[in-house]
């Protein structure tokens, strides 16, 4: 589990990512989506919704250390505009943002802010939808070829072909986000909130496999943050 922290969070200390953190990105989700769906609650005791909206958003950023924020933005900038395969791969690996980067970013940002701000809090639902997003996350690991010849997540390569580990890390997390998502309470809702978020972070994926040939660190990054806005904006929903 310390591995999948390090990985995902800036916490965990400095610990190389190995194949079986995968198993554990589920539950590190699950974690993370737990504290920042206590702030939200907390935060929306004292201020208002869009003050205690905002806070969760820069929570959520602080706890991930904006390893996913950058993973969006550095994905933006390479999949978005037409560009051969090397060069989208030269622009990923810039630590410049451009505008495509930018505007993803900003539109991503008001996107949870706004979902945030027109619900009552939820730490389950939170909860769920992370743990759906870092569940997407591992099974990409282990499901789709890596599009570069080196980088952070080539740690992730080691893990076998067995695909019934595979199937039992998407089942485990699918069904603790649909556990987690349905104890808050949204009933429907809360489904096709989870629904919502697999959909948009296998979304970024399928466009990284067709674009790059694979995945990147980055692309796992931006299929996170996706996923997740996706779900909230479903689960805001007047259902």
């Amino acid at each position: 589990m310390r591995r999948a922290l390090s990985f995902l969070t800036p916490l965990g200390g400095s610990t190389a990512p190995s194949p079986a953190a995968l198993a554990w990105f589920p539950v590190v989700g699950a974690a993370l989506g737990v504290v920042v769906g206590g702030l939200w609650w907390t935060a929306s005791e004292i201020w208002p919704p869009a003050v205690a909206a905002a806070l969760v958003v820069a929570a959520d950023l602080a706890l991930t250390g904006m390893l996913h924020f950058d993973g969006l933005v550095d994905s933006a900038d390479g999949l978005l505009p037409s560009l051969d395969r090397p060069r989208r791969l030269e622009v990923m690996a810039d630590p410049r943002a451009g505008s495509f980067g930018v505007g993803a970013a900003v539109t991503v940002l008001l996107l949870r802010w706004s979902a945030l701000s027109a619900m009552r809090p939820h730490a389950l639902l939170l909860a769920g939808l992370w743990c759906a997003s870092r569940t997407t996350m591992a099974v990409t690991a282990r499901s789709v070829p890596y599009a570069r010849n080196g980088g952070l997540a080539t740690a992730f390569l080691a893990a076998d072909g067995d695909g019934r580990r595979r199937v039992g890390i998407a089942a485990a997390g699918l069904a603790g986000s649909i556990v987690l998502a349905g104890a808050a309470g949204r009933g429907l809702g809360g489904l096709a909130a989870v629904v919502a978020a697999v959909a948009g972070a296998t979304g970024v994926v399928v466009l990284a496999r067709r674009r790059l040939g694979g995945f990147t660190g980055d692309v796992l990054g931006a299929a996170g943050m996706v996923g997740e806005t996706a779900g909230l904006l479903a689960a805001a929903v007047r259902w």
